[in-house]
């Protein structure tokens, strides 16, 4: 199976055979995270960069009353840290939301990246700017009803793991729990089963165990207002 930091980056540009090679060389040390533990913690000062192999994960901060507040949802491919390089101190923490599989890439590994290899360089910036885009396309829509933001994370998610291979037609694991999503919603897990609820009533998904589909794709990206631009997914050089 292709490394998924590949596959992702293969979908902004070209990757020659020999920068494949690379990327699958620095992502070998791999370490297991268990549901429900953290990854990267507020405060700390990492000397690696976390790439998520499998599993699920979130970054979040706490707020004053102890609430999590989760900023992000992760998937397989995606750097959770790569700021971190240039950041130093942490901000945020990620937790794992399920059993996960990071490669640590240390920091020294990332440098000579950025001196020797200036086209990964780049496909690595492009990834943290999608990054930052997604987190803005979440404020940007902070003022809809709850069902059109759960929909437009489910119509974000399925793009999102499309690109990486982890869907069947429109169809996604998503093993988190509705409490993950109300946190990642701002909304209580009494509101996000209430929204669920409300989305299945409509058809516009089928979640069943830990699978959810998307009947209608027209039709929920039209609730939502779903416009895929954000995630940069058009393959140009860079």
């Amino acid at each position: 199976m292709t490394n998924p930091l590949v596959r992702r980056l293969e979908h902004y540009d070209q990757v020659s055979n020999e920068e494949r090679a690379l990327l699958e060389s620095i992502t070998t040390h791999v370490i297991s995270v268990p549901a429900g533990t953290d990854a990267v913690r507020d405060g700390d000062r990492p000397s690696v960069s976390t790439l998520l192999l499998d599993g699920h994960c979130a970054r979040y901060n706490l707020t004053e009353d102890g609430r999590r507040r989760i900023t992000a949802l992760h998937i397989a491919g995606d750097f959770v840290d790569l700021h971190g390089f240039i950041l130093r101190k942490m901000d945020h923490s990620v937790g794992a939301l399920t059993d996960c599989a990071f490669a640590c890439v240390d920091h020294a590994i990332v440098k000579d990246i950025t001196e020797h290899h200036p086209h990964i360089t780049r496909l690595f910036w492009l990834s943290t700017l999608v990054d930052a885009a997604v987190h803005r396309q979440w404020l940007a829509i902070s003022h809809a009803s709850a069902a059109k933001r759960a929909a437009h994370l489910f119509c974000e998610l399925l793009i999102r793991k499309r690109t990486v291979g982890l869907t069947s037609g429109d169809s996604y694991f998503l093993p988190i729990t509705q409490a993950d999503l109300g946190d990642a919603l701002s909304i209580s897990k009494v509101h996000m089963n209430r929204t669920i609820k409300e989305l299945r009533a409509k058809n516009l998904i089928i979640w069943e165990e830990d699978r959810l589909t998307i009947p209608d794709w027209d039709a929920i990206s039209e609730f939502a207002s779903f416009d895929p631009t954000y995630l940069s997914l058009s393959k140009e050089p860079r």
